[in-house]
């Protein structure tokens, strides 16, 4: 296995320009956006199937888990900052369909879910290798959350319907509660009192207790949610909509629907074939979110058209469209500026 010599750059000289990283499922590409130009500055090679994208604290490592299409992938992609390279892979073995990712606080561990062998991995990317595997219990695990305060991840299980709990520091599983039909998307609040998750086949957002996962409440989220996101400030939760192309708004604190926004692009950009595309009508498929540390902006990657869209969060108004590769889907973000 390849020792990934990464992370010693000091970079004293790096700009306070942003960069957007997103998935390009079709291609097996990572697109790296400039964010004050909204350009494409590099197109990255991955594995196939690149689903999700986590990107370190530091902002220095993207990690890529490739899940791959027909054949199962069991492999990550690494990407260090600025220069804005791939400088490795990360061999899974016998744990495959590598899909949500966490980097862990110290920057350099990272947790990721194999739907082939139903758990979580801690990898350690510097050394470039698996050091615990924690069982989730379920079937089909897939999205991931983690809380610090006593390293608790979260997993959504979408062949059981359900959300598994599982000690980290200890590699126990602890819990697994149901939620509902098609669970997905998952995101908890910054205090650890809250969980979100989307049920994309039950069109709903089911609320539990982050500390002890009580199921709480429900609130009805039609048209196929696929993710959800809490804000840095912890005030929203954003969830997108593949199938109706709607971005439901959810109050983090008094635990209400807010509103629902029309972000579909259908009519404003081309479409092309994607995997979605014939489930989900005339929609451009809005899949994966990511949100501003400021809480200012989300970027929303419409799968079928081929965009990553910025939206205001305080007007939700649609700021502008930034092209990518075929089929984006998991997006991440790094205040680090690509080095030219």
């Amino acid at each position: 296995m390849r020792f990934l010599l990464i992370g010693l750059c000091l970079c004293s000289s790096l700009s306070t320009a942003q960069t957007l990283f997103v998935g390009n499922k079709s291609e097996a590409t990572v697109s790296a956006i400039d964010l004050a130009s909204g350009e494409v500055r590099r197109t990255l090679p991955t594995g196939e199937g690149p689903h999700e994208i986590a990107v370190s604290g530091d902002g220095k490592l993207a990690l890529v888990s490739n899940y791959g299409t027909d054949e199962p992938g069991n492999t990550l992609t690494v990407i260090e900052m600025p220069q804005g390279e791939s400088v490795g892979t990360i061999d899974l073995g016998k744990h495959s369909r590598p899909h949500g990712l966490v980097f862990l606080p110290d920057a350099r561990h990272l947790l990721v879910t194999t739907e082939g062998s139903q758990s979580v991995l801690k990898v350690d990317v510097y050394l470039g290798k698996v050091v615990q595997v924690v069982p989730t219990g379920q079937r089909v695990s897939h999205m991931l959350a983690y809380h610090a305060s006593g390293q608790r991840a979260y997993v959504s299980n979408l062949g059981s319907a359900s959300v598994s709990l599982l000690d980290i520091k200890n590699g126990d599983l602890l819990a697994f509660k149901q939620s509902g039909a098609g669970a997905e998307g998952i995101a908890v609040s910054s205090d650890g009192k809250h969980l979100w998750v989307t049920n994309r086949d039950e069109g709903s957002l089911s609320l539990f207790d982050g500390h002890h996962l009580d199921l709480l409440d429900k609130i009805d989220v039609p048209g196929f949610p696929i993710r959800a996101e809490v804000s840095p400030d912890d005030k929203l939760v954003l969830v997108s909509s593949a199938a109706s192309a709607t971005l439901t708004v959810v109050d983090n604190h008094a635990l209400k629907l807010l509103r629902r926004v029309d972000i579909n692009l259908a009519d404003k950009v081309p479409g092309g074939d994607t995997l979605f595309r014939d489930r989900m009508g005339g929609s451009s498929v809005p899949i994966g979110i990511e949100i501003s540390p400021d809480s200012k902006r989300a970027w929303i990657a419409h799968a079928a058209v081929d965009r990553v869209q910025e939206i205001d969060l305080e007007t939700f108004e649609t700021v502008r469209l930034m092209a990518t590769g075929r089929e984006p889907d998991g997006l991440g973000y790094t205040p680090l500026s690509l080095q030219d």
